[in-house]
């Protein structure tokens, strides 16, 4: 766990700051004693569900006053000084080469295509008052809940009514627990539900996602599931973790999040092969998913390359393609952290990240445009240079 506060100030104008203060008040007080609040337009807030949220909340709209705040519990934070557990990260945007909008999506078990895209219209048109016509950097981010089980339907209900403007975003976590996720906006903690911004800078700015898996000839069908609840009984017509257990070479007795991480399933959509990660094996032998599931789909079992190597090559592109990454707003799922940890490069992971500024969240899913994601790495790169 970190000690002490931390701050950093990136070229473009972004102050970072973090701590591990057991209190939440302590936490946030020490947070606003070393940023400068004179120019603030948007917190960015992710934290460790060890934090009571109705607390954390009240410190920020005490301290922070008049400032919009947005942010989500965490399965572990990425900080500009590698990963941390158990801390209170901000990113804080200023007013000057930044314009952000934001709105809470409410019982988003109820959302409506009719209702994401209405959302959607309305924030894009504060935007374009707020904004100065810079279309070409602007970005969107989504924070949803972790465990409401309907994160396709959200991103499916808004991104084709963001058009033109790249979508990357988080489900919030619980550092494993799978008891329940907070979101906190302006004043207000929630769960069952999203938070979309919409930003605009005078930065250049790159969305992307990454995973570093390929596939391999081992097929696993879904013969039998609960759509619901994200449930598969049945791989292959064979109780599903017994099936899942042979086709990677393990015993189901073993099976667990490591394994999960290190053994991912993937789908093909398209062109394109996307991990859908395996939660938690159930007592009675079924397998609960953190993504979106049903009868019929045939699922791949991947194999990795190497994660060090693949991240340092999209980083590299990334970083020449803008001219210099000044900061990246990270997402990535908590598989792959602890896929890192048990391939033993979870320092060299947190290393490179250190290098490319990166600022963000593990997660329980990630969202790149109209998908929703697992065992991905999904951000936004915002340049050092000014447009």
């Amino acid at each position: 766990m970190l000690h002490g506060v931390q701050a950093k100030r990136h070229v473009c104008g972004v102050q970072t700051a973090w701590t591990g203060a057991d209190l939440p008040e302590i936490a946030v007080a020490e947070i606003a004693g070393v940023l400068d609040r004179s120019d603030l337009g948007q917190l960015l807030v992710f934290f460790s569900n060890r934090y009571p949220a109705d607390a954390l909340s009240e410190a920020f709209a005490r301290l922070f006053k008049g400032i919009p705040v947005a942010g989500c519990t965490t399965s572990g934070e990425i900080t500009p000084d590698g990963f941390t557990d158990g801390c209170l990260l901000v990113v804080a945007f200023p007013k000057a080469g930044f314009t952000f909008v934001s709105t809470l999506i409410p019982d988003v078990r109820g959302l409506t295509v009719e209702r994401g895209t209405e959302t959607v219209r309305s924030l894009r048109a504060k935007l374009d008052r707020l904004g100065a016509g810079r279309h070409a950097n602007r970005f969107a981010v989504s924070l949803i809940d972790g465990l409401s089980k309907c994160e396709e339907v959200i991103v499916s209900a808004i991104a084709w009514a963001l058009d033109d403007i790249p979508l990357v975003g988080g489900s919030a976590g619980d550092d494993l627990a799978l008891t329940g996720t907070n979101l906190l906006h302006d004043g207000q903690v929630y769960s069952g539900a999203a938070l979309l911004l919409l930003a605009e800078t005078d930065h250049p700015v790159r969305s992307f996602k990454h995973d570093h898996f390929e596939p391999t000839e081992t097929k696993l069908v879904v013969t039998a599931s609960d759509t619901e609840s994200r449930t598969v009984y049945e791989l292959n017509a064979e109780p599903a973790a017994l099936e899942y257990a042979s086709s990677v070479g393990l015993e189901p007795s073993s099976l667990a999040p490591m394994s999960f991480a290190a053994h991912p399933v993937i789908v093909r959509v398209g062109g394109d092969y996307y991990c859908r990660s395996i939660q938690r094996v159930n007592p009675d032998g079924s397998l609960s998913f953190f993504c979106a599931i049903d009868d019929g789909v045939v699922l791949t079992v991947a194999e990795p390359r190497d994660m060090v190597s693949s991240m340092t090559c999209e980083l590299e592109r990334l970083d020449d393609e803008i001219g210099g990454v000044d900061l990246m707003l990270g997402f990535e799922c908590v598989l792959r952290r602890l896929d890192a940890e048990n391939r033993q490069v979870k320092h060299k992971i947190s290393d490179l990240y250190r290098r490319y500024h990166v600022a963000g969240f593990h997660t329980y899913g990630e969202q790149y445009n109209a998908m929703h994601l697992n065992q991905t790495f999904t951000g936004v790169a915002i340049g050092c240079q000014g447009t």
